[in-house]
């Protein structure tokens, strides 16, 4: 960029030159890459407590029963349907922070979009792109379920005989519940980091600097998983079933309503061990995040 300086009469005017000022683009990789890598360290850590948690939503048990259950299969089935939410949320968390960044960082500095408004649509906007690789998370429940150990091999086996058996349609069963998980709980979460991250104070040892990211993202996981809880409880559910008619949200609530006592505490049932495994699964993947932001940048 050129920018004329005027001189005194007779004195011809002297031109300097200013570099333009750098631009991020509006695709931006680096976030991508760090959201895959934060979530492949997360579900490689925390896959055996999330299949407690899952027996407990799908059977009602408490905690002793479903480590019971797991203990009795052993070790051959503890990592089994690992893949399915490694590939998903691999791709998810990717597409969560990326998608989240190309959307919001648009509105705000060419829009000129109120900063909450922006970060409320464009974790929306992400969240609604993560329901794409909900047959991912379709095949992880099934392959969870202990109903299913003998009908589905592995992963590839398990979409080979749904598709065959039911068509594509019946990988997205339970879509609803998933759509109104995602959308708000991402909102909600970029919201409520980006506050922590400017409010609370920064750290001079690199020890505590990575332990308030672990806590602050460990907190904000697990009060937005508790929040949330009853849609996964009611998308397990409609989940369970291969083949038949879909069940609306409604009709998934009425049944687990009434199977469990008609208490809504039981429709809870699996939110404590849930609390912990996502308080610790949102701060390893805050932290991983983070520090691969250092990497990439």
């Amino acid at each position: 960029m050129a920018i004329v300086r005027a001189e005194p009469t007779g004195v011809p005017p002297t031109v300097t030159t200013v570099a333009n000022p750098p631009t991020v683009p509006i695709f931006c990789w680096r976030e991508f890459a760090c959201g895959w890598g934060a979530a492949f360290v997360n579900i490689t850590v925390t896959y055996p407590i999330y299949k407690m948690i899952f027996r407990q939503m799908l059977h009602g048990v408490q905690l002793t029963q479903a480590f019971g259950q797991l203990r009795s299969e052993g070790m051959t089935y503890l990592y089994r349907g690992i893949f399915p939410p490694l590939a998903q949320k691999t791709i998810s968390l990717s597409l969560m922070f990326g998608v989240y960044d190309s959307t919001r960082r648009p509105l705000v500095e060419y829009c000129h979009v109120n900063p909450y408004t922006a970060k409320t649509v464009a974790g929306m906007v992400a969240g609604t792109f993560e329901a794409m690789l909900m047959p991912f998370e379709r095949v992880q429940t099934l392959l969870a379920d202990a109903a299913y150990h003998k009908k589905y091999r592995n992963t590839h086996h398990a979409f080979k005989i749904i598709i065959m058996e039911n068509g594509i349609k019946e990988l997205y069963r339970g879509l609803v519940p998933v759509l109104w998980r995602n959308g708000p709980s991402n909102a909600m979460f970029f919201v409520l980091r980006e506050e922590a991250d400017s409010r609370l104070p920064k750290r001079v040892s690199i020890l505590s600097q990575r332990t308030q990211e672990f806590v602050a993202g460990a907190c904000i996981g697990a009060f937005i998983s508790s929040l949330f809880y009853p849609l996964n409880v009611l998308k397990v559910t409609m989940q369970c079933r291969v083949g038949g008619p879909y069940d609306s949200m409604w009709t998934a609530l009425m049944q687990v309503y009434n199977e469990r006592d008609r208490k809504l505490r039981n429709v809870y049932k699996g939110v404590s061990m849930n609390c912990t495994r996502a308080f610790f699964s949102w701060g390893i993947m805050n932290t991983a995040y983070e520090q691969l932001k250092k990497v990439f940048y």
